[in-house]
Protein backbone atom coordinates (compact mmCIF):
# COMPACT_ATOMS: atom_id res chain seq x y z
CA UNK A 1 0.00 0.00 0.00
CA UNK A 2 1.56 3.19 -1.14
CA UNK A 3 1.68 6.13 1.86
CA UNK A 4 -1.24 8.54 -0.11
CA UNK A 5 -3.70 5.22 0.63
CA UNK A 6 -2.21 5.15 4.46
CA UNK A 7 -3.05 8.81 4.68
CA UNK A 8 -5.97 8.29 3.27
CA UNK A 9 -7.55 5.59 5.52
CA UNK A 10 -6.26 7.39 8.23
CA UNK A 11 -8.55 10.54 7.44
CA UNK A 12 -11.29 8.22 6.11
CA UNK A 13 -11.14 6.90 9.82
CA UNK A 14 -11.03 10.65 11.38
CA UNK A 15 -14.07 11.43 9.00
CA UNK A 16 -15.90 8.05 10.48
CA UNK A 17 -15.50 10.09 13.81
CA UNK A 18 -16.91 13.47 12.47
CA UNK A 19 -19.50 10.83 10.58
CA UNK A 20 -20.97 9.41 14.33
CA UNK A 21 -20.33 12.58 15.85
CA UNK A 22 -22.58 14.98 12.88
CA UNK A 23 -23.85 12.57 10.73
CA UNK A 24 -23.02 12.49 7.07
CA UNK A 25 -24.71 15.28 6.04
CA UNK A 26 -23.27 17.51 8.59
CA UNK A 27 -19.77 16.33 8.33
CA UNK A 28 -18.16 19.76 8.55
CA UNK A 29 -15.03 17.89 6.20
CA UNK A 30 -17.37 16.73 3.38
CA UNK A 31 -18.29 20.82 3.45
CA UNK A 32 -14.98 22.91 3.47
CA UNK A 33 -15.07 24.49 0.85
CA UNK A 34 -18.68 25.43 1.59
CA UNK A 35 -17.72 26.86 4.97
CA UNK A 36 -14.82 28.65 3.39
CA UNK A 37 -17.71 30.67 1.39
CA UNK A 38 -19.96 30.65 4.56
CA UNK A 39 -17.10 32.25 6.69
CA UNK A 40 -16.19 35.00 3.66
CA UNK A 41 -19.11 35.79 4.01
CA UNK A 42 -19.30 36.64 7.91
CA UNK A 43 -15.83 38.46 7.15
CA UNK A 44 -17.33 40.63 4.71
CA UNK A 45 -21.14 41.25 6.51
CA UNK A 46 -19.18 41.89 9.94
CA UNK A 47 -16.16 44.22 8.03
CA UNK A 48 -19.07 46.47 6.44
CA UNK A 49 -20.53 46.87 9.57
CA UNK A 50 -17.26 48.26 11.01
CA UNK A 51 -16.10 49.82 8.26
CA UNK A 52 -19.30 52.51 9.08
CA UNK A 53 -17.46 53.13 12.97
CA UNK A 54 -14.33 52.86 11.76
CA UNK A 55 -12.11 56.48 11.10
CA UNK A 56 -9.56 55.95 8.42
CA UNK A 57 -7.67 58.89 9.73
CA UNK A 58 -4.47 57.47 10.95
CA UNK A 59 -4.63 59.87 14.34
CA UNK A 60 -8.21 58.38 14.95
CA UNK A 61 -7.90 55.04 13.42
CA UNK A 62 -6.97 53.45 16.93
CA UNK A 63 -9.45 55.37 19.08
CA UNK A 64 -12.13 54.55 16.62
CA UNK A 65 -11.73 50.75 17.38
CA UNK A 66 -11.26 50.94 20.76
CA UNK A 67 -14.34 52.61 20.49
CA UNK A 68 -15.84 49.80 19.05
CA UNK A 69 -14.18 47.31 20.96
CA UNK A 70 -15.15 48.63 24.80
CA UNK A 71 -18.08 51.39 24.44
CA UNK A 72 -19.88 49.44 22.08
CA UNK A 73 -18.95 46.21 23.08
CA UNK A 74 -22.44 44.63 22.71
CA UNK A 75 -22.74 44.86 18.92
CA UNK A 76 -19.36 46.13 16.90
CA UNK A 77 -17.18 44.47 19.31
CA UNK A 78 -18.92 41.45 18.76
CA UNK A 79 -18.47 41.93 15.14
CA UNK A 80 -15.16 43.01 15.43
CA UNK A 81 -14.13 39.32 16.99
CA UNK A 82 -16.68 37.82 14.36
CA UNK A 83 -13.99 39.53 11.98
CA UNK A 84 -11.32 38.08 13.65
CA UNK A 85 -12.04 34.52 14.20
CA UNK A 86 -13.82 34.19 10.57
CA UNK A 87 -10.82 35.53 9.41
CA UNK A 88 -9.33 32.87 11.07
CA UNK A 89 -11.57 29.84 10.61
CA UNK A 90 -11.59 30.86 6.61
CA UNK A 91 -7.37 29.86 6.54
CA UNK A 92 -8.48 27.09 8.58
CA UNK A 93 -10.91 25.67 6.18
CA UNK A 94 -8.96 26.59 3.07
CA UNK A 95 -5.86 24.69 4.49
CA UNK A 96 -7.82 21.45 5.42
CA UNK A 97 -8.92 21.53 2.26
CA UNK A 98 -6.48 21.70 0.37
CA UNK A 99 -4.81 18.81 1.97
CA UNK A 100 -7.95 17.08 1.60
CA UNK A 101 -7.93 17.18 -1.89
CA UNK A 102 -4.22 16.36 -2.37
CA UNK A 103 -4.66 13.36 -0.36
CA UNK A 104 -8.06 12.02 -2.02
CA UNK A 105 -5.96 13.05 -5.60
CA UNK A 106 -8.69 15.27 -6.77
CA UNK A 107 -6.62 17.47 -8.14
CA UNK A 108 -4.90 16.09 -11.36
CA UNK A 109 -6.62 15.60 -14.61
CA UNK A 110 -9.25 17.37 -15.46
CA UNK A 111 -9.57 18.84 -11.83
CA UNK A 112 -6.41 20.76 -12.43
CA UNK A 113 -8.06 24.12 -13.30
CA UNK A 114 -9.93 24.58 -9.51
CA UNK A 115 -6.24 23.52 -7.84
CA UNK A 116 -4.40 25.85 -10.01
CA UNK A 117 -6.72 28.79 -9.69
CA UNK A 118 -6.41 28.16 -5.92
CA UNK A 119 -3.40 28.78 -5.61
CA UNK A 120 -3.71 32.76 -5.75
CA UNK A 121 -6.83 32.01 -3.34
CA UNK A 122 -4.39 31.69 -0.67
CA UNK A 123 -2.32 34.71 -1.46
CA UNK A 124 -5.48 36.91 -2.12
CA UNK A 125 -6.46 35.38 1.99
CA UNK A 126 -3.36 36.39 3.49
CA UNK A 127 -3.18 39.78 1.50
CA UNK A 128 -6.84 40.57 3.11
CA UNK A 129 -5.65 39.04 6.66
CA UNK A 130 -2.38 40.93 7.17
CA UNK A 131 -3.80 44.18 5.62
CA UNK A 132 -6.41 44.20 7.91
CA UNK A 133 -3.97 43.81 10.91
CA UNK A 134 -2.36 47.74 9.70
CA UNK A 135 -5.75 49.58 9.65
CA UNK A 136 -6.22 48.62 13.57
CA UNK A 137 -3.05 50.78 14.06
CA UNK A 138 -2.10 49.14 17.52
CA UNK A 139 1.42 47.86 18.45
CA UNK A 140 0.88 44.96 16.16
CA UNK A 141 -0.55 46.68 13.54
CA UNK A 142 2.72 48.55 13.82
CA UNK A 143 4.92 45.40 13.92
CA UNK A 144 3.69 43.64 10.82
CA UNK A 145 3.30 47.14 8.96
CA UNK A 146 7.13 47.52 9.46
CA UNK A 147 7.98 43.65 8.61
CA UNK A 148 5.92 43.55 6.06
CA UNK A 149 7.30 46.87 4.14
CA UNK A 150 11.06 45.41 4.73
CA UNK A 151 10.17 42.49 3.28
CA UNK A 152 8.92 43.85 0.32
CA UNK A 153 11.50 46.17 0.24
CA UNK A 154 13.95 43.44 -0.59
CA UNK A 155 12.67 43.49 -4.27
CA UNK A 156 13.69 45.49 -6.82
CA UNK A 157 10.64 47.26 -7.59
CA UNK A 158 10.09 50.20 -5.78
CA UNK A 159 11.70 53.20 -6.56
CA UNK A 160 11.92 54.19 -2.86
CA UNK A 161 11.95 51.63 0.14
CA UNK A 162 8.65 51.73 1.48
CA UNK A 163 10.01 51.21 4.90
CA UNK A 164 11.03 54.63 5.07
CA UNK A 165 7.07 55.32 5.47
CA UNK A 166 7.10 54.34 9.19
CA UNK A 167 10.63 55.99 10.56
CA UNK A 168 8.82 57.66 12.78
CA UNK A 169 4.99 59.63 13.54
CA UNK A 170 6.02 62.62 11.59
CA UNK A 171 6.96 60.62 8.32
CA UNK A 172 3.77 58.51 7.74
CA UNK A 173 1.12 60.41 5.39
CA UNK A 174 -2.77 60.16 5.94
CA UNK A 175 -2.99 59.18 2.09
CA UNK A 176 -0.23 55.93 3.00
CA UNK A 177 -2.81 54.67 5.85
CA UNK A 178 -6.24 55.42 3.38
CA UNK A 179 -4.67 53.61 0.66
CA UNK A 180 -3.87 50.88 3.24
CA UNK A 181 -7.11 50.98 4.07
CA UNK A 182 -8.07 50.86 0.62
CA UNK A 183 -5.99 47.71 -0.09
CA UNK A 184 -8.04 46.07 2.89
CA UNK A 185 -11.44 46.50 1.11
CA UNK A 186 -10.26 46.01 -2.59
CA UNK A 187 -8.65 42.88 -2.14
CA UNK A 188 -11.14 40.47 -0.43
CA UNK A 189 -13.56 41.80 -3.71
CA UNK A 190 -10.85 40.33 -6.09
CA UNK A 191 -10.29 37.33 -3.63
CA UNK A 192 -14.69 36.53 -4.31
CA UNK A 193 -14.40 36.99 -8.00
CA UNK A 194 -11.44 34.71 -8.19
CA UNK A 195 -13.56 31.95 -5.85
CA UNK A 196 -16.32 32.18 -8.30
CA UNK A 197 -13.87 31.12 -10.73
CA UNK A 198 -12.70 28.47 -8.68
CA UNK A 199 -15.88 27.01 -9.12
CA UNK A 200 -17.10 28.11 -12.17
CA UNK A 201 -16.56 24.35 -13.69
CA UNK A 202 -18.32 22.65 -10.80
CA UNK A 203 -22.43 22.40 -11.99
CA UNK A 204 -24.93 22.38 -8.92
CA UNK A 205 -22.05 24.15 -6.88
CA UNK A 206 -22.34 24.36 -3.36
CA UNK A 207 -21.07 27.34 -2.17
CA UNK A 208 -23.40 27.13 0.89
CA UNK A 209 -23.21 24.39 3.58
CA UNK A 210 -26.25 22.95 4.92
CA UNK A 211 -28.02 25.26 7.04
CA UNK A 212 -27.73 23.26 10.13
CA UNK A 213 -23.75 23.48 10.03
CA UNK A 214 -24.29 27.15 9.03
CA UNK A 215 -26.27 27.73 12.41
CA UNK A 216 -23.83 25.71 14.40
CA UNK A 217 -20.62 27.23 13.10
CA UNK A 218 -22.15 30.88 13.77
CA UNK A 219 -23.41 29.84 16.71
CA UNK A 220 -19.95 28.82 17.85
CA UNK A 221 -18.16 32.13 16.49
CA UNK A 222 -20.41 33.79 18.40
CA UNK A 223 -19.77 31.64 21.87
CA UNK A 224 -16.04 32.83 21.25
CA UNK A 225 -16.15 36.15 20.23
CA UNK A 226 -18.33 36.56 23.42
CA UNK A 227 -15.89 34.55 26.04
CA UNK A 228 -12.82 36.00 24.15
CA UNK A 229 -13.48 39.04 22.64
CA UNK A 230 -10.67 40.66 20.29
CA UNK A 231 -8.86 43.57 21.58
CA UNK A 232 -5.85 46.27 20.55
CA UNK A 233 -2.44 45.32 21.50
CA UNK A 234 -1.60 49.37 22.87
CA UNK A 235 -1.64 52.20 20.63
CA UNK A 236 1.04 52.12 17.50
CA UNK A 237 3.92 54.73 18.31
CA UNK A 238 6.77 54.90 15.41
CA UNK A 239 9.23 56.44 17.83
CA UNK A 240 9.52 53.40 20.29
CA UNK A 241 10.24 49.44 18.91
CA UNK A 242 7.06 47.15 19.98
CA UNK A 243 9.09 44.73 22.45
CA UNK A 244 6.54 42.23 23.08
CA UNK A 245 3.43 41.27 20.77
CA UNK A 246 0.80 38.58 20.47
CA UNK A 247 0.46 37.15 17.01
CA UNK A 248 -2.13 35.52 15.28
CA UNK A 249 -0.56 32.79 14.04
CA UNK A 250 -2.58 31.22 11.34
CA UNK A 251 -1.86 34.43 9.51
CA UNK A 252 1.36 35.38 10.27
CA UNK A 253 3.40 32.54 10.89
CA UNK A 254 6.19 33.68 8.57
CA UNK A 255 6.91 36.42 10.65
CA UNK A 256 9.02 35.40 13.33
CA UNK A 257 11.32 34.29 10.59
CA UNK A 258 11.97 37.57 9.77
CA UNK A 259 14.26 38.24 12.55
CA UNK A 260 16.71 35.45 11.03
CA UNK A 261 16.62 34.96 7.28
CA UNK A 262 16.68 37.50 4.72
CA UNK A 263 13.97 38.89 2.86
CA UNK A 264 15.00 37.24 -0.39
CA UNK A 265 15.23 33.53 1.37
CA UNK A 266 11.93 34.10 2.47
CA UNK A 267 10.93 35.47 -0.98
CA UNK A 268 12.63 32.67 -2.37
CA UNK A 269 10.51 29.88 0.08
CA UNK A 270 7.50 31.32 -0.66
CA UNK A 271 7.70 31.70 -4.26
CA UNK A 272 8.91 28.27 -4.31
CA UNK A 273 6.07 26.44 -1.93
CA UNK A 274 3.45 28.66 -4.46
CA UNK A 275 5.32 27.20 -7.81
CA UNK A 276 4.91 23.76 -6.26
CA UNK A 277 1.35 23.70 -5.34
CA UNK A 278 0.54 25.24 -8.52
CA UNK A 279 2.03 22.98 -10.52
CA UNK A 280 1.14 19.52 -8.52
CA UNK A 281 -1.34 18.64 -11.35
CA UNK A 282 1.40 17.50 -13.70
CA UNK A 283 4.24 16.12 -11.35
CA UNK A 284 3.63 13.65 -12.41
CA UNK A 285 0.57 14.51 -15.19
CA UNK A 286 -2.63 11.54 -14.26
CA UNK A 287 -2.47 9.07 -17.56
CA UNK A 288 -6.28 9.35 -18.44
CA UNK A 289 -8.69 7.07 -20.42
CA UNK A 290 -10.63 7.98 -23.50
CA UNK A 291 -13.18 10.84 -22.45
CA UNK A 292 -16.84 10.33 -23.07
CA UNK A 293 -17.73 9.73 -26.51
CA UNK A 294 -20.89 10.96 -28.02
CA UNK A 295 -22.72 8.57 -30.74
CA UNK A 296 -25.02 10.61 -32.55
CA UNK A 297 -26.94 7.62 -34.29
CA UNK A 298 -28.56 7.41 -30.67
CA UNK A 299 -28.26 11.06 -29.18
CA UNK A 300 -31.40 12.70 -29.81
CA UNK A 301 -30.37 15.53 -27.87
CA UNK A 302 -32.73 15.21 -24.81
CA UNK A 303 -29.81 17.38 -22.63
CA UNK A 304 -29.92 15.23 -19.36
CA UNK A 305 -25.83 14.07 -19.79
CA UNK A 306 -25.86 18.02 -19.93
CA UNK A 307 -27.79 18.72 -16.94
CA UNK A 308 -26.02 15.61 -14.84
CA UNK A 309 -22.67 16.12 -15.54
CA UNK A 310 -20.62 17.40 -12.46
CA UNK A 311 -17.70 19.34 -14.31
CA UNK A 312 -19.48 21.29 -17.04
CA UNK A 313 -17.75 18.86 -19.52
CA UNK A 314 -20.90 18.58 -21.37
CA UNK A 315 -22.84 21.01 -23.83
CA UNK A 316 -25.67 21.35 -26.09
CA UNK A 317 -24.91 22.38 -29.68
CA UNK A 318 -26.88 22.43 -32.71
CA UNK A 319 -27.37 19.91 -34.93
CA UNK A 320 -24.29 18.51 -37.24
CA UNK A 321 -25.80 15.25 -38.40
CA UNK A 322 -29.24 16.36 -39.97
CA UNK A 323 -31.17 13.82 -37.90
CA UNK A 324 -34.74 15.44 -36.68
CA UNK A 325 -33.09 17.15 -33.77
CA UNK A 326 -32.26 20.32 -32.74
CA UNK A 327 -29.58 19.71 -30.77
CA UNK A 328 -26.87 17.20 -29.63
CA UNK A 329 -24.48 16.71 -26.66
CA UNK A 330 -20.63 17.59 -27.01
CA UNK A 331 -17.97 17.07 -24.87
CA UNK A 332 -14.89 19.04 -23.81
CA UNK A 333 -12.35 16.40 -23.36
CA UNK A 334 -10.38 18.68 -21.13
CA UNK A 335 -13.36 18.90 -18.62
CA UNK A 336 -14.46 15.32 -18.94
CA UNK A 337 -13.35 13.30 -15.76
CA UNK A 338 -14.45 9.71 -17.25
CA UNK A 339 -17.25 9.31 -14.29
CA UNK A 340 -19.47 7.90 -16.80
CA UNK A 341 -22.42 9.65 -14.92
CA UNK A 342 -23.42 11.01 -18.27
CA UNK A 343 -23.90 7.05 -19.42
CA UNK A 344 -26.23 6.46 -16.38
CA UNK A 345 -28.38 9.72 -17.24
CA UNK A 346 -28.81 8.78 -21.54
CA UNK A 347 -32.12 7.61 -21.82
CA UNK A 348 -30.67 5.21 -24.61
CA UNK A 349 -28.41 3.45 -21.91
CA UNK A 350 -30.49 0.19 -22.01
CA UNK A 351 -29.26 -3.25 -22.11
CA UNK A 352 -32.32 -4.30 -23.39
CA UNK A 353 -31.55 -3.59 -27.17
CA UNK A 354 -31.71 -6.44 -29.06
CA UNK A 355 -31.91 -5.53 -32.89
CA UNK A 356 -29.45 -3.23 -33.44
CA UNK A 357 -26.01 -2.74 -31.91
CA UNK A 358 -25.78 -2.11 -28.21
CA UNK A 359 -24.31 2.15 -28.20
CA UNK A 360 -25.39 4.41 -25.58
CA UNK A 361 -26.17 8.22 -27.04
CA UNK A 362 -23.12 9.23 -24.78
CA UNK A 363 -20.37 6.24 -22.97
CA UNK A 364 -16.93 5.73 -22.26
CA UNK A 365 -15.14 3.50 -24.43
CA UNK A 366 -13.37 2.22 -21.94
CA UNK A 367 -16.72 0.58 -20.56
CA UNK A 368 -19.48 1.22 -22.76
CA UNK A 369 -22.74 -0.21 -22.16
CA UNK A 370 -22.20 -3.75 -24.67
CA UNK A 371 -19.02 -4.29 -22.06
CA UNK A 372 -20.83 -3.65 -19.16
CA UNK A 373 -23.96 -5.87 -19.72
CA UNK A 374 -21.73 -8.35 -21.24
CA UNK A 375 -19.78 -7.97 -18.10
CA UNK A 376 -22.45 -8.18 -16.09
CA UNK A 377 -23.55 -11.78 -17.54
CA UNK A 378 -20.15 -13.15 -17.49
CA UNK A 379 -19.96 -12.55 -13.71
CA UNK A 380 -22.93 -14.13 -12.66
CA UNK A 381 -22.45 -16.93 -14.73
CA UNK A 382 -19.72 -17.80 -12.65
CA UNK A 383 -21.83 -17.59 -9.54
CA UNK A 384 -23.23 -20.91 -8.01
CA UNK A 385 -25.64 -21.68 -4.61
CA UNK A 386 -29.66 -20.24 -4.91
CA UNK A 387 -29.15 -17.00 -4.03
CA UNK A 388 -27.08 -14.97 -6.68
CA UNK A 389 -25.85 -10.75 -5.82
CA UNK A 390 -24.19 -9.09 -8.34
CA UNK A 391 -22.39 -6.14 -6.58
CA UNK A 392 -21.44 -3.01 -8.85
CA UNK A 393 -19.01 -1.21 -6.86
CA UNK A 394 -17.43 2.40 -7.39
CA UNK A 395 -13.78 2.45 -7.60
CA UNK A 396 -13.67 4.42 -4.21
CA UNK A 397 -15.60 1.42 -2.53
CA UNK A 398 -13.81 -1.09 -0.61
CA UNK A 399 -14.98 -3.77 -2.56
CA UNK A 400 -12.17 -6.77 -2.49
CA UNK A 401 -12.87 -9.79 -0.64
CA UNK A 402 -16.46 -9.64 -1.27
CA UNK A 403 -16.68 -12.15 -4.38
CA UNK A 404 -17.51 -15.49 -3.57
CA UNK A 405 -19.94 -18.47 -4.76
CA UNK A 406 -23.03 -16.09 -5.14
CA UNK A 407 -21.55 -13.11 -4.50
CA UNK A 408 -19.87 -10.93 -8.22
CA UNK A 409 -18.41 -7.91 -8.01
CA UNK A 410 -18.51 -5.54 -11.44
CA UNK A 411 -16.61 -2.54 -10.87
CA UNK A 412 -17.62 0.99 -12.60
CA UNK A 413 -15.80 4.50 -12.13
CA UNK A 414 -18.89 5.38 -10.32
CA UNK A 415 -21.54 4.41 -9.25
CA UNK A 416 -23.71 6.95 -10.83
CA UNK A 417 -22.38 5.26 -14.13
CA UNK A 418 -25.50 2.99 -13.67
CA UNK A 419 -28.58 3.48 -15.64
CA UNK A 420 -31.49 2.50 -13.63
CA UNK A 421 -32.48 0.23 -16.63
CA UNK A 422 -29.20 -1.89 -15.94
CA UNK A 423 -30.38 -2.41 -12.32
CA UNK A 424 -33.87 -3.63 -14.18
CA UNK A 425 -31.98 -5.75 -16.25
CA UNK A 426 -30.30 -7.67 -13.89
CA UNK A 427 -33.23 -8.45 -11.81
CA UNK A 428 -36.15 -8.57 -14.23
CA UNK A 429 -33.67 -10.95 -16.26
CA UNK A 430 -33.19 -13.11 -13.77
CA UNK A 431 -29.19 -12.58 -13.96
CA UNK A 432 -29.12 -12.00 -9.83
CA UNK A 433 -31.70 -12.12 -7.02
CA UNK A 434 -30.20 -8.71 -6.10
CA UNK A 435 -28.19 -6.08 -6.29
CA UNK A 436 -25.81 -4.11 -3.77
CA UNK A 437 -24.37 -0.76 -5.28
CA UNK A 438 -21.17 0.10 -3.57
CA UNK A 439 -20.20 3.26 -3.62
CA UNK A 440 -17.89 6.25 -1.32
CA UNK A 441 -19.10 7.92 1.67
CA UNK A 442 -22.46 10.10 1.30
CA UNK A 443 -21.38 13.78 1.26
CA UNK A 444 -18.14 12.56 -0.24
CA UNK A 445 -18.63 10.96 -3.69
CA UNK A 446 -15.42 10.87 -5.38
CA UNK A 447 -17.29 13.13 -8.41
CA UNK A 448 -19.80 15.08 -6.45
CA UNK A 449 -22.99 14.14 -8.14
CA UNK A 450 -23.06 10.53 -8.27
CA UNK A 451 -25.02 9.26 -5.42
CA UNK A 452 -27.49 12.52 -5.06
CA UNK A 453 -28.55 11.68 -8.91
CA UNK A 454 -28.48 7.62 -8.50
CA UNK A 455 -30.68 7.66 -4.93
CA UNK A 456 -33.06 10.56 -7.23
CA UNK A 457 -33.30 7.84 -10.63
CA UNK A 458 -33.73 5.20 -7.66
CA UNK A 459 -36.75 6.61 -6.22
CA UNK A 460 -38.11 7.83 -9.35
CA UNK A 461 -37.40 11.57 -8.65
CA UNK A 462 -34.74 11.89 -11.59
CA UNK A 463 -34.99 11.01 -15.13
CA UNK A 464 -34.13 8.06 -15.97
CA UNK A 465 -35.78 6.69 -13.39
CA UNK A 466 -36.06 3.13 -11.81
CA UNK A 467 -39.26 1.06 -13.22
CA UNK A 468 -42.03 0.48 -10.74
CA UNK A 469 -42.25 -3.05 -12.02
CA UNK A 470 -38.22 -2.96 -10.03
CA UNK A 471 -38.90 -4.50 -6.09
CA UNK A 472 -36.94 -1.79 -4.19
CA UNK A 473 -36.32 -4.55 -1.57
CA UNK A 474 -33.97 -6.32 -3.97
CA UNK A 475 -31.47 -3.20 -3.98
CA UNK A 476 -29.40 -2.45 -1.55
CA UNK A 477 -27.28 0.93 -0.91
CA UNK A 478 -23.53 1.16 0.86
CA UNK A 479 -21.96 4.13 1.13
CA UNK A 480 -18.90 3.00 3.05
CA UNK A 481 -15.88 4.20 1.05
CA UNK A 482 -12.64 3.46 0.78
CA UNK A 483 -12.23 2.33 4.25
CA UNK A 484 -15.11 0.99 5.07
CA UNK A 485 -14.53 -3.01 4.10
CA UNK A 486 -15.95 -4.41 7.38
CA UNK A 487 -19.36 -2.32 7.04
CA UNK A 488 -19.63 -3.30 3.58
CA UNK A 489 -18.90 -7.29 3.98
CA UNK A 490 -21.15 -7.17 7.27
CA UNK A 491 -23.88 -5.03 5.37
CA UNK A 492 -23.36 -7.51 1.94
CA UNK A 493 -23.65 -10.61 4.41
CA UNK A 494 -26.72 -9.05 6.02
CA UNK A 495 -28.32 -8.68 2.31
CA UNK A 496 -27.90 -12.08 1.24
CA UNK A 497 -29.64 -13.63 4.45
CA UNK A 498 -32.62 -11.00 3.51
CA UNK A 499 -32.79 -12.32 0.10
CA UNK A 500 -32.84 -15.71 0.71
CA UNK A 501 -35.46 -15.04 3.21
CA UNK A 502 -37.21 -13.79 0.12
CA UNK A 503 -36.59 -16.46 -2.17
CA UNK A 504 -35.77 -16.39 -5.60
CA UNK A 505 -36.79 -13.39 -8.03
CA UNK A 506 -40.36 -14.05 -9.84
CA UNK A 507 -40.99 -11.98 -12.72
CA UNK A 508 -44.12 -9.80 -11.55
CA UNK A 509 -42.42 -9.49 -8.04
CA UNK A 510 -43.33 -6.34 -6.73
CA UNK A 511 -42.09 -4.44 -3.35
CA UNK A 512 -44.36 -3.27 -0.75
CA UNK A 513 -46.48 -0.16 -2.14
CA UNK A 514 -44.60 2.93 -1.72
CA UNK A 515 -41.16 1.19 -0.70
CA UNK A 516 -38.25 3.48 -0.45
CA UNK A 517 -35.52 3.01 -3.08
CA UNK A 518 -33.31 0.40 -1.81
CA UNK A 519 -31.72 0.50 1.63
CA UNK A 520 -29.13 3.08 2.20
CA UNK A 521 -26.42 2.51 4.87
CA UNK A 522 -23.69 4.82 5.49
CA UNK A 523 -20.11 3.57 7.65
Amino acid sequence: MNPRSVVRQALERVESGFDAAFGARLNPLYQLGALGWFFYWIVAVSGLYLYVFFDTGIERAYASVEYMTHEQWYAAGVMRSLHRYASDALVVVVLLHLAREFVLDRYRGARWFPWFVGTPILWLIYASGISGYWVVWDKLAQYVAVATAEWLDALPIFGEPIARNFLHESVLSGRFFTLMVFIHIAVPLILLLVMWIHISRHTHARSNPPKALAIGSLAALVVLALAYPAVSQGPANLNEVPAVVSLDWFYLPLYPLFDRYSGLALWGLVGGVTLLLALLPWLPPKRVSAAATVHLDNCNGCGRCEADCPYSAITMVLRTDGAPFSQQAQVDDGRCVRCGICTGACPTATPYRRRSELVAGIELPQLSMQSLRDGTVAAVEKLRGDTKVIVYACDSAAARGLENDHTAVVNVPCVGHLPPALLDFTLTRRHADGVLLAGCRRGDCAFRLGIDWTEQRLAGLRDPYLRKRVPRERIHCVWAGFDGRAVLLREAAAFTERLRSLGSFKPGERGPAGAPAGTMVEN
